[in-house]
């Protein structure tokens, strides 16, 4: 019974990892589909998820020129007129400005002091604390977001003095991998600096 258990477990381990990446890649050409699918003429499996890239693309190139960034901006302010619409949609271009613009999104993995002294989180340095905040506050401090384990898409956003930091030396994947695992994937240091 040991035996088939240890080999129920290790095929799980080669399968989850497998089905799970065909669920979202499936998921994700159902959702271009159901976007796109209605208004093309044929059917070919992918070609949603094309146009998809080749719209996104477009809008891109677009933006880039004086009259359809003027069209954006006259759009935006459109949308920013309506209350509760205007919540949603600056809080969704502000999570996805730093998620695609920022450089240091989760890139500097750190120790810190949490949920209080004398243990430690793995965490992220943010965004720099503003001049209006930092002057409030006694010395440096770092903003850090602490991700919780198996849904890093939640956590806690703590301000930490910079002494107690800890500057780790691993990769951002690691790190989210040591989170998405809840510690059973331990962190591993950066390419290059492996002793």
């Amino acid at each position: 019974m040991h035996t088939l258990s240890r080999y129920f477990f290790s095929g799980l381990i080669i399968i989850a990892p497998i089905a799970i990446t065909i669920f979202a890649v499936y998921e994700i050409l159902n959702i271009a589909e159901a976007i796109f699918g209605p208004v093309l003429p044929v059917k070919i499996p992918g070609l949603s998820l094309l146009v998809g890239v080749v719209v996104i693309l477009v809008v891109g190139w677009l933006s880039s020129y004086w009259l359809p960034q003027r069209l954006l901006a006259f759009g935006e302010w459109l949308i920013t007129t309506i209350p509760f619409v205007k919540f949603i949609y600056n809080s969704v271009k502000q999570l996805s400005t730093a998620v695609f613009e920022s450089d240091r999104l989760l890139k500097q993995a750190v120790l810190v002091p949490y949920p209080h002294p004398g243990v430690k989180a793995l965490g992220f340095v943010m965004s720099e604390i503003p001049d209006h905040i930092a002057c409030l506050l006694d010395e440096k401090n770092v903003c850090v977001f602490v991700p919780m384990s198996v849904n890093p898409t939640s956590g806690f956003n703590i301000i930490v003095p910079k002494r107690d930091i800890i500057p780790l030396d691993i990769t951002s994947e690691s790190a989210l991998q040591y989170v998405l695992t809840a510690g059973v994937v331990m962190p591993c240091c950066e390419e290059g600096t492996k002793s």
